[in-house]
């Protein structure tokens, strides 16, 4: 079973169910099919309703997610800035729309409303490291350097 013993930790309530579900995306970086019809049988809850709340939360992720996690700041401050010009370059570089993971697993691409580091609009991560007053030649070098 791939996540018995994460669920486990939770009494079988319903009122558990999102703590179980972040606690196994925590463990394996995403939710899974065999997560969400573990957490089925223990809660006795139809996976539809699971699989409804996985998918209403954008925090949950139903496929796992790529080697580079990409996040582009959209909020006000990184918007005012450009930064729906570096993700449509981020989307063209990687050949996915935000929200997918690249064929070869290597890229996921994600908007964030705020990375909270508007002093050096406009930013986006990788893997958590800040990449700050971005252009778009510095994101194609990024992206090609994480390539290489």
């Amino acid at each position: 079973m791939v996540a018995t013993e994460t669920i486990r930790r939770y009494p079988p309530s319903r009122d558990y169910l999102i703590p179980m579900l972040q606690a196994v995306q925590e463990e394996q970086g995403y939710i899974s099919r065999e997560s969400i019809c573990e957490i089925s049988d223990y809660l006795s809850l139809p996976e539809s309703k699971i699989f409804g709340v996985a998918t209403f939360y954008n925090q949950f992720r139903l496929s796992p997610p790529g080697k580079y996690q990409v996040a582009i700041c959209r909020g006000t401050a990184c918007h005012v800035k450009g930064s729906f010009n570096l993700l449509e370059t981020l989307q063209r570089e990687l050949g996915i729309e935000a929200g997918a993971t690249t064929r070869d697993g290597l890229f996921s691409l994600e908007t964030v409303a705020c990375i909270g580091a508007c002093s050096i609009a406009p930013v986006m991560t990788v893997n958590g490291e800040f990449y700050g007053r971005l252009e778009k030649k510095t994101v194609e070098k990024t992206i090609r350097e994480l390539r290489a």
